[in-house]
């Protein structure tokens, strides 16, 4: 006879809680669960231990200038237009734009977007991008057309210094924008399509962003390798699980391990095919550093990352701008 493994990571506001149970009947959470340490998207919602950011109307004029021998990096925050794998006609034109956050200590003056490789779909070679100060957000656009013929097409592009030097985004060097054109379904080229969460809010318009969930996966197989550990291996099962649940989140504006609809992990799962006994789930908000920081900050967060017993992971990610955090991530993982 198995015995079932639920472990679920909890971080209150002033606690952290860890439940492990033999029993197949999970426990419910406790109100209150916040595992973030970013400010809300929602002017409204500003949680006590968080300092709200000041609304910036106005962007900076970059006057003073950037340390010397400054860091520059950068993140991607989300897809403000043309999601992944957006159906488009044959010729039509379009706009992708991106938000980005300039994480580092350098000032972007007379930065630029450039165009890498893969279907460049009439993108120029460079666009500018808008002064941005350290922290400061910025949206970057270019205007793009659809080829003419049917099928799945992706252009690459990089982030670039007054030099021409490439920015780290996040662990990646390039974001992309990907479009179907014609009768192509995302299951023909290999694609997931948008889950539709329940809870009353079926027409969420969230985006996806598969460079963020490759990231979280990079980063914590670093870190398991770093402590020894076999890297986990990617389990489709445990990714439609952990998608569904990050778009639950988003879409019907709650943080915690129990779904809109009172399901738990372990029905999720199992909703998704994965029958293992063994299993754990950790949840955060903002971008793929921001979760990793987030976890690493409470043991029985980074336990679960360093854990033994897992072997496969499935991590989703869902934005929703009208969510109180924006970016939801869920982890979930198994073992044998």
């Amino acid at each position: 006879m198995f015995k079932k493994i639920i472990f679920v990571s909890l971080i209150l506001l002033t606690s952290c809680i860890s439940i492990k149970s033999d029993s197949t009947t999970p426990t419910p959470e406790q109100s209150g669960f916040i595992t973030a340490t970013l400010p809300p998207t929602r002017p409204a919602f500003v949680p006590a231990t968080l300092t709200p950011s000041p609304a910036a109307t106005v962007r900076s004029t970059l006057a003073v200038t950037s340390p010397a021998n400054c860091k520059d990096s950068a993140v991607l925050l989300r897809d403000v237009t043309i999601p992944d794998n957006t159906q488009m006609k044959a010729g039509e034109k379009f706009t992708k734009t991106w938000e980005f956050q300039n994480t580092g200590k350098c000032q972007w003056k007379e930065y630029a977007l450039a165009f890498d490789s893969g279907d460049q779909m009439n993108a120029p070679l460079s666009a500018p991008v808008p002064d941005t100060a350290p922290n400061e957000k910025v949206q970057v656009s270019v205007e793009l057309t659809a080829p003419a013929a049917d099928g799945a097409y992706t252009a690459n592009f990089t982030l670039n210094d007054s030099s021409g030097n490439s920015l780290a985004i996040g662990i990646e060097k390039t974001f992309w924008v990907k479009i179907l054109v014609g009768n192509i379904s995302p299951q023909a080229t290999g694609a997931s399509t948008p889950f539709v969460p329940g809870g009353g809010n079926s027409n969420c318009a969230y985006t996806q962003n598969g460079g963020y969930v490759q990231e979280v996966i990079s980063l914590i197989n670093q870190a398991r390798t770093k402590a020894g550990l076999p890297a986990l291996s990617v389990n489709s099962q445990l990714t439609a699980a952990a998608q569904g649940h990050s778009a639950d989140m988003a879409c019907n504006n709650f943080l915690g391990h129990t779904g809109s609809d009172g399901s738990y992990i372990n029905d999720r799962l199992l909703r998704a095919g994965f029958t293992s006994f063994s299993f754990s789930e950790i949840i955060a908000i903002g971008t793929p550093q921001n979760a990793m920081s987030q976890w690493q900050a409470d043991a029985p967060h980074w336990d679960t990352v360093l854990d033994l017993g897992m072997t496969e992971i499935g991590v989703g990610y869902a934005y929703f701008a009208s969510s109180d955090f924006g970016g939801y991530i869920t982890v979930d993982m198994g073992g044998q």
